[in-house]
Parts: structure tokens; C-alpha cells; sequence
């Protein structure tokens, strides 16, 4: 089921996205999220959840792509799945509750930004619609490498 979380499901996302920031390079950085930061930011950022009984699965969760009021209808996602949980349409399901809310909120755009060697990102994106607009070299770094970013958008 995909529903909108709620602040007691902070500890389960940021167990979820704290893996993803320690072991990958899903995401550049390198400072994982306390359940305190992602339960202040939900009132001003939505977030769903794919739960499976009382087991929470995944989040996805969009905010401003940039700072300033020139960028208010654009925004950029994040979407991320506990490990075995991939493969069962959930990546899909959060990001369709996510984008017809963001759509419903006046939203116009919404970007991806991903490792350029995460290719199942960029096929998983491509799938939804997602275009990739730019390729950036050697932006992020972590684990001691650089690494690609590409950016992906949707008009919605």
C-alpha cells in the first residue's frame, strides 16, 4: 500500500535512506538524516511510503529543485527502496503518488538527479518518462572517486 507518511514513520525512512548514503552512491552525500530532521521537514515536504503490513518498503519524497521564487514550480524527488524490495512495481507506485501530488500542488517540472553509473536509475526513469537533459563529469564525489551526475526531467 502507498499512503502519505506520517511523522512516526521518520525512523524507518531514515533507516532506508541512511543505507542507501552509507553503502551507495544513489546520493553524493555523505551525511546521513536523523528521524528528527526528516519529521521536521514533513509538514512542508511530502513523503509516501510503500508499507507492506506494519514493514515500511520505500519513500519518496520531492522538494525545490532550487532556492528562490523563479524555481517554485520545479521540483527534484527522491525515491528509495529497502534492499528485496525492488522489482515489485513499489519505485513506480511512489513515484506516481509522488508526481500526481506534485501535479495537483501546481508543480510543472520534476528532475532526478542520479549517479551516472546507477543505470537501472536511468532505465527505471526513462520508463516513467523521464528524459535526461544533461551529463554532468565528475560533479560528486565519495568513496574516494568522482562520479557523473545525470539529470533527468519530466514535464508533468
Amino acid at each position: 500500500m502507498i499512503r502519505p507518511a506520517r511523522p512516526d514513520d521518520a525512523p524507518e525512512i531514515a533507516a532506508i535512506w541512511n543505507a542507501i548514503i552509507r553503502d551507495t552512491v544513489a546520493t553524493f552525500t555523505t551525511q546521513e538524516k536523523s528521524v528528527r530532521e526528516i519529521a521536521m521537514a514533513m509538514p512542508a515536504q511530502p513523503f509516501f511510503v510503500a508499507e507492506d503490513g506494519a514493514e515500511i518498503l520505500g519513500f519518496s519524497t520531492y522538494f525545490q529543485f532550487r532556492d528562490g521564487p523563479g524555481y517554485a514550480h520545479t521540483m527534484e524527488h527522491s525515491v528509495h527502496l529497502k534492499e528485496g524490495a525492488r522489482g515489485q512495481g513499489l519505485g513506480r507506485a511512489l513515484m506516481e503518488a509522488a508526481e500526481d501530488h506534485a501535479r495537483a500542488a501546481g508543480v510543472h517540472s520534476i528532475f532526478a538527479g542520479i549517479s551516472g553509473e546507477n543505470r537501472d536509475a536511468i532505465k527505471f526513469h526513462s520508463a516513467l518518462g523521464y528524459k535526461e537533459v544533461a551529463h554532468l563529469p565528475e560533479v560528486g564525489r565519495k568513496f574516494d572517486r568522482w562520479h557523473d551526475l545525470v539529470l533527468m526531467q519530466k514535464i508533468l
